[in-house]
């Protein structure tokens, strides 16, 4: 009657009706699934996406390759949709997720297709999914807030994160950059972890394995003066948003004079304002340089613009001045090297100034970037990222971003979950448990069985993509996990190791989400009986010449 009902009030409407459209759906998931399943686990495979422009980008990132496909099943879409929200709130985790959600509906399809209404399978997956978090609570491993993670357990995290998408030598070079960048800006315990203040830059150069942590700023431009400094030592660092170049009134205005004496002293005085900025400049300068302090340099960085006779004004006296930096890199630079800034120059005391142990500029091609580095205790940092190209940097970039992420939600989370596939193994064994299968009333149990054995799809893929067999690997899991013990896949020789020994962890939070999110997107598709292509823009009257 509904899809009558539809027709009649749009004749072009295209309708599924209830085996159709839940067919489609488990379709469309499943052929989503197949797409990302190669790129699970450190040993998964590559993706080599190509654009409308022949612009390549080669990534096994789950986020970006959802994120960069044209996909226009509106299943899949919604799928995508979901699983890259999985990325932005847990900032891992979106291929597990999906491949979740295509075996939840593949274990569905079973029970549906002899007869078992939907409705009946998705009060099961709600009922597992709530023993399934609870059962992770019980799983995970707990550090008090007093003793805290230490160094060592947070390598282990980004390693683990970094080797899903990187090769293993890059990915143990990155990890105890990504590591001491996170504790870098970390020092203050009762203020939130903010990952902007870790600045990534990239630079076309050398080889990947050159990348590595500044502990400090690297800025994108450098001097723009030639008899500058190149390099400075034990650097006082001024930060100013002060303008330094001559400004045109707000009003239009205009000077008349009759002879050239006047038309000097009009120049004069309109360099008059930027001169006596300039001015107390250099004094401020002068008075720290000085003493003890004369081989020390002076570095300017302004907000604002400094003109070509400001600059060689500066020049002359020693002064290293950068312009028009970029607004997130002030903030970054009073945590790195200290000091205040300033948006007035007649108040400068020395007080107000930073300190670098090393100022210098960095020349590639028509590039320049100008390196701050050994600040003391620096509360903000950059990791450097080098490549022979673009898609090698920004594969690296994205992985660098995951990393950061896995360890700010472990300080955070203050819990670590064994890897390897540990926790689904025995979360299904959990969930299959006579006790718990009693709890549920009636057919349900057949939703609680297929949750249970949609879990399974995350160790056998890993082990599928290790080139091992899976069905014995999920027998030896079963039979050494029997006494309680968490065991995962080991990748490198094709048996079983003990995850928590070997280093390999999960998030928290990300499992959580997981098991939350494939939970909801599964139940919300089992739910879906019709699927109508009836929108606005189907009711337009077609134009003269077409056929209705």
């Amino acid at each position: 009657m509904a899809s009558s009902a539809v027709k009649l009030a749009n004749p072009n409407a295209e309708v599924l009706r209830r085996g159709d459209a839940l067919a489609m759906n488990i379709q469309s998931a499943r052929g989503l699934q197949n797409v990302l399943r190669s790129n699970l686990s450190p040993r998964g495979t590559l993706k080599l996406l190509v654009d409308g422009a022949n612009q390549l980008m080669l990534t096994k990132d789950g986020k970006v390759l959802l994120s960069q496909m044209q996909i226009t099943n509106p299943v899949a879409v919604m799928i995508a949709r979901a699983a890259t929200a999985q990325d932005d709130v847990a900032g891992d985790g979106t291929t597990g997720l999906v491949l979740l959600v295509g075996e939840l509906l593949k274990q569905a399809a079973v029970y549906v297709e002899e007869g078992v209404h939907p409705r009946v399978i998705t009060d099961g997956f709600d009922a597992a999914k709530a023993e399934a978090l609870k059962f992770l609570d019980q799983f995970k491993i707990q550090w008090t807030e007093d003793a805290g993670m230490d160094r060592e357990t947070l390598c282990s995290v980004a390693r683990t994160a970094l080797r899903t998408k990187l090769q293993d030598r890059l990915a143990d070079q990155m990890t105890e950059a990504v590591v001491d960048a996170v504790l870098a800006i970390h020092q203050d315990r009762s203020k939130p972890i903010d990952l902007f203040m870790v600045e990534i830059m990239k630079m076309q150069h050398r080889t990947a394995t050159d990348s590595r942590l500044v502990r400090g700023l690297v800025m994108d431009h450098g001097a723009r003066h030639p008899d500058m400094p190149k390099r400075q030592r034990d650097c006082f660092v001024l930060t100013l948003n002060v303008s330094l170049e001559y400004e045109k009134t707000e009003v239009n205005s205009g000077f008349f004079y009759s002879s050239a004496e006047q038309r000097d002293k009009l120049i004069e005085s309109e360099r008059r304002f930027v001169d006596d900025r300039l001015r107390k400049i250099v004094d401020l300068k002068n008075s720290v340089c000085s003493g003890a302090s004369k081989d020390c340099g002076f570095v300017l960085i302004n907000q604002k613009g400094i003109d070509p006779l400001s600059l060689d004004v500066l020049a002359k006296h020693g002064i290293l001045a950068l312009r028009r930096a970029k607004r997130r890199n002030m903030e970054r630079l009073q945590l790195c090297c200290g000091g205040v800034a300033q948006n007035s120059v007649d108040d400068l005391t020395p007080s107000v100034l930073g300190h670098a142990g090393l100022v210098y500029e960095h020349v590639l091609g028509e590039d320049k970037y100008t390196f701050v580095e050994e600040c003391d205790q620096p509360r903000s940092v950059t990791i450097l990222i080098k490549g022979p190209n673009g898609h090698v940097l920004q594969q690296i970039q994205d992985a660098v971003r995951d990393g950061l992420r896995a360890v700010k939600n472990a300080i955070e989370d203050r819990a670590l979950v064994p890897g390897a596939g540990a926790f689904q193994v025995a979360c299904r064994r959990h969930l299959l448990r006579p006790e718990f299968l009693r709890s549920v009333r009636g057919k349900a149990q057949m939703g609680v069985k297929a949750f249970a054995e949609a879990l399974l799809v995350i160790p056998k893929t890993i082990a599928v993509n290790g080139g091992y067999d899976p069905m014995d690997l999920l027998v030896a899991l079963d039979e050494e996990g029997q006494d309680g013990h968490a065991v995962g896949i080991d990748l490198d020789t094709g048996d079983v190791l003990d995850p928590a020994q070997q280093g390999i962890w999960d998030n928290y939070r990300v499992l959580r989400q997981q098991l939350h999110s494939c939970s909801v997107i599964a139940t919300n598709l089992l739910h879906v009986d019709e699927v109508m292509r009836a929108g606005r823009a189907s009711l337009k009257a077609p134009n003269p010449g077409e056929e209705q």
